[in-house]
């Protein structure tokens, strides 16, 4: 398994558009790709799901991806992420 603890820095926080970019990611991914947010975690690759975690920007998240494609998982969310200036 493999576990990225980030900030996120978009303005909305994880809601709406920056969802959609890390759903979307996740997606792609043959691994598990769970979002974790005080305590609660979820499927990444469920928008219903990283929506109802009600991240606000500044808030600091875990992302891990465990399964047969987990390291190039992990980095393709980490490096979309940061490319859309969702995460720092």
């Amino acid at each position: 398994m493999k576990e990225i603890n980030v900030k996120v820095i978009d303005p909305v926080g994880l809601h709406a558009r920056p969802a959609t970019i890390a759903v979307n990611v996740a997606s792609k991914c043959k691994s598990n790709v769970n979002v974790a947010f005080k305590g609660r975690s979820v499927n990444m690759k469920s928008i219903m799901g990283v929506m109802s975690l009600g991240i606000p920007t500044q808030s600091e998240i875990t992302i891990t991806c465990e399964g047969e494609d987990e390291e190039e998982a992990i980095v393709a969310i980490e490096e979309s992420l940061r490319t859309n200036k969702v995460i720092e």
